[in-house]
Order: C-alpha cells, then structure tokens, then sequence
C-alpha cells in the first residue's frame, strides 16, 4: 500500500485566453503562445473589417514592438484571434482566463458577467491588474466560481520582467492558488510573490513611494531631474532608468493614473499628503508630452543630444547626469554602514537627498509590511524581480546595519524631518540584526520568521535567487584548476564543470580543465553538466591573452591554442559520459561551440547564443563551422548545401540569437535541445537530462570519415552573394575576406562538390584560416578595438 502524495495538485494549462488585446493584454498572450500554451487573445469587436479586428492588429503590432514579446516571430500565428460577440465558444475549453482590460472596476465587472455563462467549471480566471481590490472583483461572479478567481499581476514587459503578484480573495481556494503559482513558475518562467488584497498589492506600492519619495525630495534640495538620475540608478545599484527616464518609459499619463489610484484607494495612509502629482507633472501632461511614447516629456531628443527640462525656466537644457565628487566617491565606498554614515553626515546637498530618500522609502516599508506583505522577503523579491533593483529595501537596510539605521530613521522622524510623524513599529527598534537569518525572513503580520516556501515547485531550483546573506549547498569539490571547478551536489553521480574565469571566458586554464574533468567523469561519474553559478554562460575566448600572442609574433603557440580549442569541443563531443550544457546568458564564440558539442543543450528562454567570431575579424575555430557542416551534411547528404545557406549568413553576420527558441531556428541549437523558461531551474532540468541519457545507455557520436561536402561550387555561390554586399557598399573588403574564408571551411575547402572528407580535414581547414586571419593587421586592430571599446571595428 502506497502513502497518499502531499504534492500540489498539478494544474494543467492546455489552452488559455487573455481577456483585452492592449499592450497589456496582447504581451500577455504572446509570452503564453512563447511558453506553448494555445492562447486566444480577445477584444471588443471591430466596427469595420472583419469582427476580430482589434486582436488581429493587436497580434500584428507584437512583431514591432521592442523588446521583442514573441521568443520567435513566427509564433504570432499561433494566437488565436477573437472576439466578445462570435468566440465565446472559445472559453468552453480553456483552462485558463487572464483579463486584462483598462483598470476600470466598472468595465472588469460587467466583463465577468459577459463572460461567466461560457467559461469551464473548471478554469481558472485571473485578472491582471495592477491595484484594484481582488474581493470587490470577485463580487461580480457567480458564486460557484469565485473559489476559482485570484488576481494575477505581470510586469511590463511581461515576457523579460521576472516579477508575478498573485492575489488570492477570501475565498479562492488555496489549491487553486497552489497551482496557478506553479504554472507561472514552471510553465511560465516567472518569479512569484503572493500578495495581499491591499492598492496597488506589494511591487507598485513601494515601487511608486519611493518615486514618489524620490520626486519629493528632488523639489526640496533644488536638483536637476538628471542629477537625481544619477544618483538612484546604477549608483546605487538600481536599473540605469533611475528614476525620471522610468518615469518617461512609463508614460507621465500612466504615473500619474498611479498616483491619483493611491490617493484615491489609501486615504487613511500617514503619507496621503504626498500622493498627488508634481505641478511639473500636470504641467507636461496638459501639453501632450507623456514620455517616450511621444518622443517628449522629462527627456527628450534634440538632434543627437538629449535635453532634460529645467522646470525653473520651463525650457529644456542639455543633460548633464552626474554626481558630484564628493558623492561620487561616497558611493563608490565597498562597505554599506560606512557609506550609509557618510551619507547621512555628509553637508552635501546630493548626499543630504540620498540619506531622506532612503531613510523615507525604510520608513514607509516597514511600517506598511504587516498589512501589505506576508513576509519581508516577499517585499524585497518584488521590488527586485518588478523594479529591478540589486536589493529590495529591507536587504539595503539590513546589509547597513538595521539597528544603526533604525535609530537614524527614528531620529529624523521625532526631529520632523522625515516625510510623515508616523511612527516605526515596535518590532523595528527591539534590538534585532535585521529581517532576514537563518530561520526565515520577518512576518510582522505573525510576528515570527519565516522559510521559504515548501511548494514542490520550488525544490526543482537548486540555487534560487538568494535573499542576503542567503548561503546554498555549493556541493563537494571533485577536482579543480584555476580554469574551472568539477564537483557533484548530491550523490545522483552527475558531475558539474563551473567556469572561475571573469565573464566566464575560456583561456588555457579553462580548456585543460574541461579535459580534464572530463576523464575523471569517465572514471567515476555518469555524466557532466556545464553549468555556471550566473550568467553568463560564456563570453567566448580570452581576447586579452589571444591578442598578447599575435602582438608578440607568437604564432606557433597561437595556432597550439587554437588545437587546444578544437581539443576541447571534440572531448566534450566524444566522451563517453553525457555532457549536458545548461546556458542562460550570453554563450557567445567559444561559449557557443561548447554547446553544440555537448550531447544535449539545455537553455534557458533568455539565452543570446552566436557565433561572433567575424566581428573581430576571425572565424569560429573551437570546432562550431566544422560541427555545422557535419550537421548540414546530416540533415541532407545529397545536397549540404540547402543547409549551409542560413547558418553561413549567421555566421559570417555574427548574428545572436533574441532567445533560445530563435536558436534553434538559426540552426545553434538542435531540434532535441530543451528550453526551460526559469533559469533557476535551469541545472535541476539538465541533472536530469543528463541522467536520462547515462541511464538510456548513451555511447557518443562516432567519428565521422565520410562527410559529404559542398566543395568549391558551394564556396563560389557564397562569393557572388558577398560580391553584391560590397558593390552595395554593404560589407568591406575585410568582411568579404572574412566570409570567404568561413564559406570555404563550411564547403569542405577547394575540393569538387559532394566529396567525402573527415572530421580532422574540416577542423585543419578551421586552423588554417583562424591562423591567417589572425595574423593581417586589420583583425588584430579590431579585436584591440573591441576589447578596448566593447563594441566592433567596420574597416
């Protein structure tokens, strides 16, 4: 007899509709469709053309948009179009509904009642807002499904913004809750928090006070909006929109609509006097200038400069967003109680607007927790996951001393200096070291600490996103270099290879541990995963070493390091344990080659994936154009060349793929490859695929002796294609003698169309083009310029 499961039921999402095509709404559905769920996106039907025509523009306009909402273009004409009088027959057999129509109580209400006679028993329904109660939505359902309804809040743009509040009402069923929260990690790729039904829920709540915080203290120490930019972006460790520039991503119309909702929701708030918008604010909307959506509003561009407003002359100026030394080099300080103290006795009118906005935003948070979050935890992973900061508000806090500071908060607050008299609460100041330990993170609802969800969802991520301080297994050390460490976590016998390099580049150190590594695996392990411990995967070869080579006239022990590469990828490729690789991030140039060597990629959605090598003059040598003429002479032997023509032109373009899915179309991962749309789940899902093939009894490729070529023909039909890119002044001559030679090493070099050649033929010809690329003067100048500007040389 078997003990029944404790595991949360599984939710199973077939088929889904989203509720309004705005920008909203129509993202919604496309990062579904991404995530292989059949979605069909509704509107309002179309007085003209045909009655779906609002969704159908809605689908058409996804490819336009930027950041891109659809992983790969072509899926666009998966979603479903449809409309409110002839599709209803659609949410029969859908197990999921999103609305997402404009934040007007009224129009949700009388949507739910449209629609309750025609949705599934079963389905779940959600709506994404972004602050309007969850119980007064519920109200409008038949009482039979509001046990089915909760709030399910994206971020904008929801396909790249980890962040997802969920909001269960009173009566939503907690396995309900269970399972929608396990489809949007899993499924969906996104980062979790259960919220409480209060405005705006958590991220929005705290995100917009601290704009709000941040505005009012602009006006009281007489800064520049670029100034205050500044200082809240990178500086201190928040996205490089800062504040004003998020605000004109925004839309000034939409931060100001979230502003009035606060004023309006939260009247009883201690710091309700500041829920209203900036007389600048008001001002710039009654002109028509929103923000980015209409080229004007805090910023805007003035030929190739931008200008910032000076609400002083009420003109625009030139931007000139820095700190001032003295700030600069406070913030510059390693230690955080240090800089904090700096800060706060700094004379310094920047440094002065730093200590109020923060000492505000801690006051504001924690004296809210209790009624807006579950835990302190919940509060910091919004603001991180939904605003993108480094660390939420309580993490700042507490890594600057929590006691330290909440007595300076306390100070500022009984001296009236601070935003509101309303005082911190007790739990605050009973000599605790912060919020976060080793029991869990504060409840100040159920004053207790408490640990990280339970959910099983959860266990599938062996190294979640850490909260401070946080400490994970890191697994016991098998054998290690200065290149890369080869260790296990847990006894499943399957080896990981992390990289120690800076941006995970590959240098001697790298390629002689693989190798190494990968003999020990033979010998005790099952199998390997290539998998780093953050992003990225890897940004390639070391450049700084290679270029060291070539300037010193080293050439022989180029073109050894060069075999080394090839080595490599070839060890990864034939040895006798499965080499799984797990990329998320950039896996660029050497990075790339790895993975197609490897027995099976696993990738996360957001992983960027090219062969870069042409745009520092070189060509891919670790092995990738030879592995793409044996794949191109695979899938048709009686004519590679039908397969040669995409990947040469992603080769020779350096071309990087927008996701992993888009990968795989251009040919840089395989059709068996698996895509996993959390990162953090990223080395659970490998570690298995990994086990999946030592247990199936894998045996690596063979080594291939009779590969079918494209010869010189296919060469000169690549040529003549280049010859017309230069005419159209294109590609210079450079490019065309770089392209060239990749065409030749993908056609099997100066042999006639459809002879055989080996593995070894095809990686001497990658050598021998690598080597004398390297050698000319125009691409050692541009890798020096790469390396030295980050970006690529056109000469």
């Amino acid at each position: 007899m078997t003990a029944p499961s404790t595991s949360t039921p599984t939710l199973r999402i077939r088929k889904a509709a989203v509720l309004g095509a705005g920008v909203m709404g129509a993202q919604i559905a496309a990062h579904l469709t991404n995530a292989g769920v059949e979605t069909v996106l509704f509107d309002l039907p179309a007085k003209d053309g045909p009655k779906s025509g609002i969704a159908l523009k809605a689908i058409a306009n996804l490819a336009k948009l930027s950041p891109a909402p659809l992983a790969d273009k072509d899926l666009a004409s998966a979603i479903i179009p449809a409309n409110y009088d002839e599709d209803m027959g659609h949410l029969k057999d859908v197990d999921l509904v999103i609305e997402a129509i404009a934040e007007r109580m009224d129009w949700k209400l009388d949507l739910y009642r449209k629609i309750a006679p025609h949705v599934s028993p079963t389905a779940v329904l959600a709506s994404n807002t972004s602050g309007l109660s969850i119980n007064g939505l519920a109200e409008a359902l038949p009482e039979e499904m509001r046990h089915r309804f909760c709030g399910v809040h994206f971020f904008n743009p929801p396909r790249y913004m980890h962040l997802v509040e969920v909001i269960p009402t009173r009566l939503t069923d907690p396995k309900v809750v269970e399972g929608l929260e396990t489809f949007l990690v899993t499924t969906v790729g996104k980062g979790v928090v259960i919220a409480k039904d209060t405005p705006n829920f958590i991220g929005n709540r705290i995100g917009v006070f601290s704009m709000l915080a941040t505005m009012h203290h602009t006006e009281q120490f007489g800064l520049g909006f670029d100034v205050v930019d500044a200082l809240t972006g990178p500086a201190v460790g928040r996205p490089k929109s800062a504040t004003y520039r998020t605000a004109d991503v925004v839309g000034l119309d939409t931060m100001a609509h979230v502003i009035k909702t606060m004023a309006d929701t939260l009247p009883d708030d201690p710091w309700h006097a500041y829920f209203k918008a900036p007389a600048w604010l008001s001002a710039l909307i009654g002109k028509g200038a929103l923000g980015q959506k209409n080229g004007a509003g805090l910023y805007r561009k003035a030929g190739k400069d931008i200008v910032v407003l000076d609400v002083a002359k009420q003109d625009y100026r030139a931007s000139e967003q820095k700190a001032s030394d003295e700030v600069a080099a406070i913030l510059a300080i390693k230690n955080p109680a240090e800089k904090f103290a700096q800060l706060r006795a700094s004379g310094d009118k920047q440094a002065q607007f730093l200590w109020a906005t923060f000492r505000d935003l801690f006051h504001y948070t924690a004296y809210h927790l209790a009624d807006i979050a579950d835990t302190a935890r919940d509060v910091d992973f919004a603001i991180r996951w939904g605003y993108g900061w480094k660390l939420g508000p309580f993490e700042t806090w507490q890594a600057a001393g929590w006691q330290q500071v909440a007595q300076w908060v306390q100070e500022d607050i009984d001296a009236g200096k601070a935003m509101s008299k309303a005082p911190l609460p007790a739990w605050v100041l009973d000599g605790r070291a912060g919020v976060h330990g080793k029991d869990g993170s504060w409840s100040a609802a159920s004053s207790s600490y408490k640990p990280r969800s339970a959910q099983p969802v959860y266990a599938r991520q062996l190294f979640p996103d850490p909260i401070l301080d946080e400490q994970f297994d890191q697994g016991s050390t098998v054998w290690e270099n200065d290149g890369v460490r080869l260790w296990t976590l847990g006894d499943d016998g399957v080896g990981i290879i992390s990289f120690k390099t800076k941006m995970h580049t590959v240098n001697d150190q790298v390629l002689d541990g693989i190798q190494h590594a990968i003999g020990i695996a033979e010998e005790k392990l099952k199998a390997v995963v290539i998998w780093q411990n953050g992003e990225p995967f890897s940004a390639g070869a070391d450049l700084k070493g290679a270029l060291g080579l070539l300037q010193a006239g080293k050439f022989d022990d180029f073109e050894k390091m060069v075999a080394n590469f090839q080595r490599t990828s070839m060890r990864i490729k034939h040895a006798l344990v499965p080499v799984v690789s797990a990329v998320r991030g950039l896996a660029l140039g050497g990075g790339c080659e790895f993975q197609m060597h490897s027995a099976r990629t696993v990738a996360a959605l957001e992983s960027y994936i090219g062969l870069v090598e042409a745009g520092v003059g070189l060509l891919p040598a670790g092995g990738g154009l030879h592995e793409l003429a044996v794949r191109a002479a695979k899938a048709n032997p009686a004519d590679p060349f039908e397969s040669l023509k995409k990947v040469f032109e992603t080769v020779a373009m350096a071309k990087v793929s927008p996701s992993a899915i888009e990968a795989k179309n251009m040919g840089l991962l395989r059709d068996s490859d698996v895509v996993v749309f959390n990162a953090y789940e990223l080395l659970y899902v490998a570690k298995k695929v990994a086990l999946s093939l030592a247990d199936s009894g894998y045996r690596p490729p063979l080594y291939q002796r009779a590969i079918p070529v494209a010869g010189d023909v296919g060469t000169a039909t690549f040529k003549a294609s280049l010859a017309n890119l230069q005419a159209g002044y294109f590609a210079s001559e450079h490019d065309v003698a770089i392209a060239t030679r990749i065409a030749d090493t993908l056609c099997g070099g100066s042999v006639e169309r459809g002879s055989l050649v080996d593995e070894e033929w095809l990686l001497e010809l990658e050598r021998k083009h690598f080597v004398e690329l390297a050698k000319t003067e125009k691409t050692q100048a541009r890798i020096a310029h790469t390396m030295t500007t980050g970006k690529p040389l056109r000469n």
